[in-house]
């Protein structure tokens, strides 16, 4: 037994369940990882290097893939670490500070998705006047607003975690420090993290869902006003990039990770989680390039330049 004060690392377990599986899921998740990170990265020097690309769409891209490779990169590289060199060990503020980036993370990009319905519908409901409403300053607001709720939304409820005695185990029953593995080692009354769990998925997840809804609300009755099928085709398909990554990322997560009963589960669906950490990122920029004509004709300029 022991307590907050002796408590100086944790063992994060990873997969131990699979014992036969740890140099597959080594290699799955590595090249994953390292797709992803690559994708992106290549997303995030495209935007930045044509001129063609600054325009409001492709700065909110730019930003979602930094996002990604944040999000990528807090978790990953100790999971790699755990399947490979079985190092399980990470210190109790190392613990907490991969779990809180993480929550940065999420809240930041539920809420940048949000912004992007909104440019998506100022880019159709009023695209004579798009670039005046969505100028510079007003897309370095909602993207600097996105990062600010990302960065305070999860604070109160991780000060709190971090407070919480810690006499059970130091044993975390996941391949990273998740909230609610990490809780279930406090031997206090827990309660109150269960209420700002809601709370936290509250303003990260439910609130952003409904902003995003009521953008596609008006930017579907929009398109249907619009006379023309060929009007409506390229109305719908200035939007239906964003739309897939909408639907993925909150399909997942609600499918995965947003479970009113996760505090008392007792094992974790951990594989699902991880495929949805690592593949999520690496599916964003596929689903622009493949999807957006200037992106794809950025991306074929910057390829002959390599030659």
């Amino acid at each position: 037994m022991v307590n907050h004060s002796s408590v100086t690392e944790f063992l994060i377990l990873g997969f131990p369940e699979f014992p036969e599986l740890q140099l597959p899921l080594f290699i799955l998740f590595s090249f994953l990882y390292l797709m992803a990170v690559l994708g992106n990265l290549l997303v995030i020097y495209i935007v930045c290097a044509d001129q063609h690309l600054h325009i409001p769409m492709y700065f909110f891209l730019a930003n979602l893939s930094v996002l990604d490779i944040c999000s990528l990169t807090a978790i990953v590289p100790k999971m790699l670490a755990i399947l490979l060199a079985k190092n399980y060990d990470i210190s109790f503020w190392g613990c907490f500070l991969q779990m809180y980036c993480y929550a940065i993370c999420i809240g930041t990009e539920f809420a940048l998705l949000t912004a992007m319905s909104y440019d998506r519908y100022i880019a159709i409901y009023n695209p004579l006047r798009y670039l005046n409403i969505m100028n510079e300053r007003a897309c370095a607001v909602l993207v600097a607003a996105s990062w600010v709720v990302g960065f305070l939304d999860p604070l109160p409820h991780h000060i709190v975690i971090s407070q919480f005695p810690f006499c059970d185990s130091n044993l975390i029953n996941h391949f990273f420090c998740e909230v609610a593995a990490v809780v279930k080692l406090s031997c206090s009354d827990t309660s109150i993290i269960q209420t700002m769990n809601y709370i936290f998925g509250l303003f990260v997840a439910f609130i952003p869902f409904l902003l995003t809804l009521t953008s596609y609300v008006f930017i579907i009755s929009t398109i249907l006003k619009i006379r023309s099928s060929k009007g409506k085709s390229k109305a719908f398909s200035t939007c239906s990039s964003h739309l897939t990554v909408i639907l993925l990322a909150y399909g997942t997560i609600i499918g995965v990770y947003i479970n009113p009963g996760s505090m008392d589960t007792a094992e974790p669906n951990k594989l699902p989680i991880a495929m949805y950490i690592v593949t999520l990122p690496l599916l964003n920029p596929l689903i622009y390039s493949l999807r957006s004509r200037e992106l794809k004709v950025a991306l074929k300029k910057a390829l002959m330049k390599t030659h």
